[in-house]
């Protein structure tokens, strides 16, 4: 009963944080970022597990797998303009890759952070299943690298649009590599937002910095 309860609780919260957020249109104020917060308060002052919130957020996790295939028609609605942009796409989701494992990496020795760490927070550019995976490839902490992964999705969805536009980056190419590559699916979802267009290029990118990362952790550790 308590599950359901959470997970009526958890769909009432994000619909009141999305109208909040087109009333306000504020960066901090993403949905995910909010509805997450509101959820952990919440949480705190009922005293309840992860565990408990699970039984009923379970249901929502299950939903990810439809929603990934869900962006297969924006992809074929716009295959076209990916054949047009193959190369570009496929080299800025590389370099996109390199710099988003790269800058974790900086920023986790600059820190003196422990080894096993900055192991995990390397693949937090990529999608959650993909991070956890690499993570415990490369013997770091795999539900770790899901909350860096996490952390990278809602800073991407909260701060990419304003620095696109400080950049004056306004390409549907532009926009949904790097939302895709920096910010996988919370990117991807913004992406959306923006147009459709711009979706379909940010879950290719999205795809191919799992792939990029996958090859490419390895080797960047060993350097």
């Amino acid at each position: 009963m308590i599950g359901v309860s959470l997970l009526i609780w958890t769909i009432v919260v994000y619909i009141a944080m999305r109208k909040l957020y087109a009333r306000f249109y504020f960066p901090l104020l993403v949905p995910v970022a909010t509805s997450t917060v509101v959820i952990i308060i919440t949480l705190s002052l009922f005293h309840l597990s992860y565990e408990q919130y699970m039984t009923g957020g379970k249901w929502l996790a299950h939903l990810l797998g439809p929603a990934v295939v869900a962006l297969a028609l924006p992809l074929y609605q716009h295959r076209h303009t990916l054949k047009q942009f193959l190369w570009p796409l496929l080299c800025s989701t590389f370099f996109g890759t390199i710099i988003g494992m790269g800058s974790g990496l900086l920023f986790a020795r600059l820190f003196h952070l422990p080894e096993q760490i900055v192991r995990s927070i390397i693949p937090k550019s990529v999608t959650s299943p993909v991070a956890m995976d690499i993570a415990k490839l490369i013997d770091g902490i795999p539900t770790l690298a899901a909350v860096y992964v996490m952390i990278a999705g809602i800073f991407g969805a909260m701060f990419g649009p304003i620095l696109f536009q400080r950049l004056h980056i306004t390409t549907a190419l532009g926009i949904g590599s790097g939302l895709g590559a920096a910010s996988h699916g919370i990117g991807t979802a913004k992406a959306l937002e923006i147009g459709k267009k711009e979706a379909a290029i940010s879950s290719v990118a999205m795809t191919l910095s799992a792939i990029f990362a996958s090859l490419l952790c390895p080797l960047l550790l060993l350097l």
